[in-house]
């Protein structure tokens, strides 16, 4: 029989229970070195998204990293169907989850420790979006800042796997929110080429052509791939290819996309207005958000513009 209550339940190790509950020992090798992964995927109108596509990611992660969860994708598929249905209750009509997966190595036995568990640990959570707190992008767009950090080359650590240890995009986005806090940081790889954000890849628009930066130097996301699917769909024929600064901003168009934005316009880059001045949403942007929605049968625009608040801060992360 499921559980109803006014707190949300995670899934840790093999039983569903309050979040409160959820216990991981300090030693833990993804607290002690950032040592695992995760993957996130979203609901649309408490229906979730992908969630094979996210796992199967997911699992690609745990390869690369040699980690043995302890059971198969379609199990992990499974639970996180399961997770959100005994949540999905705590939703407003209006509101939706990121709903995610979160595995370490576990915790390196220590002589006397008098744990009962070494293994991996899981969790699987379900988080509400942050509507609120982005609404303004949808409507303003994002202002995109360039950190002097570089991503972390792939020579030394692919950024294809999702892994736990994020301390470069965090000392990049504290850099950028210095200058402006409310900016998304985008980082250039180390040949100075467009990279890719916390969560979020980037798009460019130019004489109706879309490109975006090489699968090789950034995470491929599960929404990059759902706009890459889409705008061939449309006749848009999107191609990756190595774009620098000057690209950004002789750009007519330029988004980002991510779990939770799906696909939200940019503005500005490092200051300097992205096609003609005034303009939010562009015609190809705005093109590829109807054809997701349509994909998705759900009308994220409005979900977050109907939680705009005009003079409202908004919060990158």
């Amino acid at each position: 029989m499921k559980t109803r209550s006014n707190e949300r339940l995670a899934w840790f190790n093999g039983a569903f229970m309050p979040e409160n509950e959820v216990r991981i020992p300090f030693r833990d090798l993804s607290w002690v070195y950032g040592d695992g992964c995760f993957d996130m995927t979203r609901s649309f109108g408490h229906r979730l998204f992908k969630v094979k596509e996210h796992v199967e990611r997911l699992y690609r992660s745990l390869k690369y990293l040699r980690i043995d969860p302890g059971f198969g994708p379609q199990k992990m598929c499974d639970l996180t169907e399961e997770l959100f249905e005994r949540n999905r209750h705590l939703l407003g009509p209006d509101d939706d989850y990121w709903v995610g997966q979160r595995i370490s190595r576990g915790v390196k036995e220590v002589e006397g420790d008098n744990l009962d568990h070494h293994g991996p640990n899981i969790v699987l959570e379900c988080m509400p979006l942050p509507l609120v707190q982005r609404a303004k992008l949808f409507k303003e767009g994002i202002r995109v800042v360039i950190p002097s950090h570089r991503r972390i080359p792939p020579e030394s650590l692919t950024p294809r796997a999702k892994t736990h240890n994020y301390l470069n995009m965090v000392v990049a986005n504290q850099e950028v929110q210095s200058i402006d806090p409310e900016a998304w940081a985008v980082l250039l790889d180390i040949n100075g080429n467009l990279c890719e954000g916390m969560g979020s890849n980037i798009f460019v628009v130019r004489d109706g052509a879309l490109y975006t930066p090489r699968e090789k130097f950034v995470l491929p996301g599960v929404s990059r791939q759902t706009v890459i699917d889409l705008a061939r769909a449309e006749g848009i024929a999107p191609q990756e290819a190595d774009l620098d600064l000057y690209d950004a901003y002789n750009a007519d168009e330029v988004f980002l996309t991510s779990t939770s934005l799906c696909i939200c316009p940019v503005t500005k880059v490092n200051g300097v207005d992205i096609g003609p001045k005034g303009q939010v949403w562009g015609p190809v942007t705005r093109r590829l958000a109807d054809a997701y929605q349509r994909f998705v049968d759900f009308d994220f625009v409005d979900q977050y513009l109907k939680r705009y608040v005009e003079g409202m801060e908004a919060r990158a992360f």
